[in-house]
């Protein structure tokens, strides 16, 4: 592993201030769900499955609304889509605490469908920061970020609401939001690589959206369908053995061992396709129940598929940017968080479903047996031919 490629991509002009802008900016989204489901389940004592009818609402949202968002910037700008979501994301959060359940529940699918779609912002803005040949390292370098926002956010939206109220999580959240979106509409980062922009018509999206991207965004899914079925499979084991405290020490190496897969995903010098890396997250995660019982066991055997995290949320990145035409990336990242939001929302409930029929190790293998299917479907959707888009270069 060489950390060289890593130091050549910070030094670029832009890359550095954008990676800590958006570590930032992506702490308060990494808090809503726990935020959210606090304030349902305990402030408006409403229980926990009206907390995830809630959470689900602005789950649909998001998986509408990230490709409108995205399509939005591809046409409009990055300030256009900022200041629509922005307004509307902040206007939620800052009177949420305000809000009845049924207004909350409503207003919830639409803050989804126009909030600030952070993740998609950070990939697309550092994708045209780079040359294309640094396009892995820099996506790896944005994987990392996001493993730290969701090291960080989830652990502070938890102490204000523990500390203060679950309102005054609800409007911290609101603010950040505010400030973040108010510094990107400032600094504005290019959408495009200075050597991508184009002139003449944009191809439809039927012209490139088949084969081989249709297949990363099955991949995305897929992942996503491993991870979530894993976090609920960890939860489901610790609660089993009456440990519920150990919680955030597991999703600790579970981040940890993103970040390292990151570190050694962007030093590599060959480095393994998306394809590849979906089929061993999902085969590390089939064994992953025999720690079921010992908790530094389960932790050890989170490691193998955690690796995997953040290279293939590289991966996936810049084979998408690679495949999308330039002017309709910010729609195809858009598809992306909404595959992303697909495997969350097919992941939860499969793994549930396997736990309460046989325990948390049905959980983990279930949902890994899942993954795998999944990637037979990536595999034959890749092999076919993808038709190339004569672009007019400007």
């Amino acid at each position: 592993m060489d950390l060289a490629p890593f130091k050549h991509v910070l030094l670029l002009p832009g890359v550095r201030p954008l990676a800590l802008l958006m570590f930032f900016a992506r702490m308060p989204p990494a808090a809503t769900g726990v935020i959210l489901t606090l304030h349902v389940a305990v402030t408006l004592d409403r229980g926990y499955a009206a907390a995830g009818l809630v959470g689900a609402a602005g789950t649909v949202g998001m998986g509408l609304g990230a490709p409108l968002m995205g399509k939005l910037v591809d046409e409009r700008g990055l300030r256009s889509m900022l200041a629509i979501s922005v307004t509307a994301s902040a206007a939620f959060w800052l009177t949420a605490p305000l809000m009845g359940y049924w207004v909350l529940l409503v207003s919830s699918f639409f803050v989804g469908l126009m909030g600030v779609p952070m993740m998609s912002i950070g990939r697309q803005a550092i994708t045209a920061l780079v040359p294309e040949h640094q396009r892995r390292v820099a996506l790896s370098v944005d994987s990392i970020s996001v493993e730290l926002s969701f090291m960080a956010g989830p652990a502070l939206g938890v102490f204000v609401a523990t500390r203060f109220s679950t309102n005054a999580a609800l409007m911290f959240i609101g603010l950040s939001i505010l400030t973040a979106g108010t510094l990107l509409y400032w600094a504005n980062p290019p959408m495009l690589h200075e050597d991508e922009v184009v002139d003449g018509p944009k191809p439809k999206i039927f012209e490139w959206m088949r084969g081989r991207i249709v297949g990363v965004l099955v991949v995305c899914a897929g992942a996503t369908v491993c991870l979530t079925g894993m976090e609920v499979s960890a939860i489901a084991s610790l609660e089993h053995l009456g440990k519920q405290s150990w919680l955030g020490v597991v999703f600790f190496a579970m981040c940890a061992a993103s970040i390292v897969g990151g570190l050694v995903y962007g030093g590599v010098k060959k480095a393994p396709s998306v394809l590849v890396l979906v089929v061993l997250m999902a085969a590390f995660e089939i064994p992953v129940g025999l720690g079921d019982g010992n908790v530094l066991l389960l932790c050890l055997l989170l490691v193998p598929m955690n690796l995997m995290c953040a290279p293939l949320i590289a991966a996936s990145g810049e084979s998408i940017s690679r495949l999308a035409p330039p002017t309709a990336r910010g729609l195809a990242i858009g598809l992306q968080g909404s595959a992303f939001t697909v495997g969350n929302a097919i992941g939860a409930p499969l793994a549930g479903v396997a736990i309460d029929r046989g325990g948390a190790p049905y959980g983990f293998a279930v949902v890994g047996v899942a993954g795998l299917l999944v990637a037979v479907v990536a595999w034959a959707l890749a092999r076919q031919r993808q038709r190339v888009i004569p672009l007019p270069v400007g």
